[in-house]
């Protein structure tokens, strides 16, 4: 048994090695686009994906870094999201107002379902729906590398989620700030509406940063609301994905464990019986397995066999962020939010 399971760990040496490497040019490359730029307009998970699926795409790989590639893009994703839960605290969110919490609680679900109607109504196959609808709902590439595994999504269409919200990200950072006028919001309501419809923490400290220090203050706090949802519709999934037979499957099948581990960090962290020394550590740590599991995923994708569907995809994800858009707006309104 041991010598199978180093059998096992040194045909996956090669390809480990790979995603990471690739994964230390994506952290270069942000680095480069904050030093030039600024700020990262696309964040190391995005430029690892990328990297990995333009290596797939131009080159031919050897067969060598195929079980590194694939253990990379399973085991290390989920190991990712099992330590994020140590990051995330619930207990301070229900001193900022039960009705906001609720309310962005409901826009999740709505959106969500309205965005794979949408999807399918596109002609999209069913875990690619609920990819872009899980990803345009809660916190865009995050979410759809989380949801991946659990529905046990197709690597190109993973790779086609993550490549759209990505560019789209990025465009509605750049755009958001434009409609505080339009559409006449206060600091505070563009604070909530950048939390609601922002895919990614960083993006919305960009999107806020420019408008007020209150308005930041607002957009993070509801934008962790969005992620903390992670965990409960990746639970719903996992348990509503599973087919049905003559047995019923045990429950290690029905809730995947690194969901498990996920509710129960966040449990202690909520808690406070997870040492604050131990914090910061476990989010690099998610931070970088999550990326390495994207160069991982790239490096299993060959571009050419997901541009067929580009057109679809891209539709769809304008379309579900369009929804999304216009439900916090209601939301604002509906709550009074001034």
């Amino acid at each position: 048994m041991i010598r199978q399971k180093l059998y096992v760990l040194r045909a996956a040496l090669p390809g480990l090695a790979l995603c990471t490497l690739v994964t230390a040019c994506a952290y270069a490359l942000e680095g480069l686009e904050s030093a030039v730029f600024g700020r990262a307009w696309l964040e190391s998970l995005v430029l690892a994906i990328l990297q990995g699926t333009g290596i797939r795409t131009f080159y031919r790989l050897d067969a060598r870094f195929e079980p590194g590639i694939q253990a990379g893009a399973k085991l290390l994703l989920e190991i990712a999201v099992l330590l994020l839960g140590a990051t995330v605290s619930a207990s301070s969110l229900f001193e900022n107002g039960a009705e906001l919490i609720v309310g962005i609680a409901a826009v999740v679900a709505i959106v969500i379902m309205l965005s794979f109607i949408i999807g399918r109504s596109f002609g999209l196959p069913r875990k690619m729906a609920i990819l872009i609808a899980c990803g345009n709902s809660i916190c865009g590439n995050s979410a759809i590398a989380a949801v991946a595994p659990v529905i046990d999504a197709d690597g190109e269409d993973v790779a086609a989620a993550i490549a759209f919200t990505a560019v789209l990200g990025v465009v509605v950072v750049l755009v958001l700030p434009l409609l505080i006028s339009v559409l006449s919001f206060s600091p505070l309501q563009f604070g909530v509406f950048a939390g609601l419809t922002v895919y990614a923490v960083p993006q919305v400290l960009a999107a806020t940063g420019a408008v007020s220090l209150g308005s930041v203050h607002i957009g993070t706090l509801v934008k962790l609301v969005r992620v903390l949802m992670l965990g409960p519709v990746v639970l719903v999934l996992s348990l509503l994905g599973r087919n049905g037979g003559a047995r019923r499957p045990s429950l290690s099948h029905m809730v995947p464990w690194f969901i498990v581990g996920f509710l129960l960090l966040m449990s202690l962290r909520s808690l406070r019986l997870i040492p604050e020394a131990a914090i910061a550590p476990a989010h690099v740590a998610a931070n970088f397995f999550t990326i390495m599991s994207m160069a991982a995923l790239g490096l299993g994708v060959d571009a050419r066999s997901v541009m067929h569907a580009g057109g679809r995809v891209a539709a769809v994800v304008i379309l579900s962020l369009l929804v999304l858009a216009a439900v916090s707006f209601a939301l604002i309104k509906l709550l009074g939010i001034g």
